[in-house]
């Protein structure tokens, strides 16, 4: 009787090393989509808080004598000025404008005066260099940078 003669069942080495490289590539392509989810609804999320404010903005605007200033005066870049629009409790302005209520990497800046505001963020999903923007104007668009004034 001869050892050689009946092929055992199993799997080769070179079977099972392919079949793992298959799967490493199809897991490494699961892993960017995935990672690239997560980007985008990081910048959906921004989005849509940065759209509220505008309608808790006016709020404030109505409750505080037509003007976007508190007792603050102007604001110019960081969110929590004290008395200022953006740390408002009462019309939920500091929600908006509370800087961890947004995902890492969506840094906001702020600017009002008496008859205007803008609010922007960083959307992190294309990873902190394009921004979104909303204004006393109605706009809300993509900007390359940060605001540096209250408009868009």
């Amino acid at each position: 009787m001869s050892v050689m003669t009946e092929r055992e069942k199993g799997f080769t080495l070179i079977e099972l090393l392919v079949s793992i490289a298959i799967i490493g590539i199809i897991f490494s392509i699961v892993i960017v989509y995935v990672t690239n989810a997560r980007g985008r609804g990081n910048d959906t999320k921004v989005r849509a808080q940065l759209s509220r404010t505008r309608s808790t903005a006016e709020l404030y605007f109505s409750n505080n004598n037509n003007s976007y200033n508190g007792s603050a005066g102007n604001i110019s870049g960081p969110c929590n000025t004290p008395n200022s629009m953006f740390t408002d409790t009462a019309s939920g302005m500091a929600t908006y404008a509370t800087q961890t209520n947004y995902p890492t990497g969506a840094t906001l800046t702020c600017h009002s005066t008496v008859s205007a505001y803008a609010m922007s963020a960083f959307l992190p999903g294309v990873g902190g260099t394009n921004s979104w923007c909303v204004d006393s104007l109605g706009n809300s668009k993509a900007r390359d940078t940060a605001i540096n004034s209250p408009a868009c």
